[in-house]
């Protein structure tokens, strides 16, 4: 019998998948039928937000909306968009307990609003979030 080890974070950041558009055939979430979704994958995520500035911030709704420009899509999923948020914050945190430099971890504190759903089923709490936005003079989202 094979012992069954769950994936770290990381390796579920780092999974090389591609990202895939598509059209809509029925309303969904804030997305209309016909429009072209796009399902971004963990790894494109990580990239956008290490583009994100110190001292800058950017929402999850501009985060989509960039992607979605930039792959050719009308819009980007909301549902994957927060799955593959929260695991570049755990993968993030996993690296930073783990002692990886701070600057040489995926910022997420610049585009996780500390109110918001994301936010409350960070695995480590919100502390470490508040405390990076504070260091870095950023206002609520």
């Amino acid at each position: 019998m094979s012992a069954y080890r769950r994936k770290s974070w990381v390796e579920k950041r780092d999974i090389n998948k591609d990202p895939v558009v598509k059209k809509l055939d029925k309303d969904f979430a804030d997305m209309h039928a016909g429009e072209k979704m796009l399902i971004a994958t963990p790894l494109i995520v990580d990239n956008y937000i290490r583009q994100i500035q110190s001292g800058h911030q950017l929402s999850l709704g501009q985060m989509r909306k960039d992607l979605a420009a930039e792959y050719h899509a009308d819009v980007t999923c909301p549902v994957t968009s927060g799955i593959f948020l929260r695991i570049v914050a755990e993968a993030a945190w996993e690296e930073y307990q783990a002692g990886k430099p701070i600057k040489n971890i995926t910022p997420f504190w610049r585009i996780i609003d500390t109110r918001s759903s994301a936010a409350k089923k960070l695995s480590f709490g919100t502390d470490f979030l508040l405390e990076r936005r504070k260091k870095e003079k950023l206002p609520p989202l």
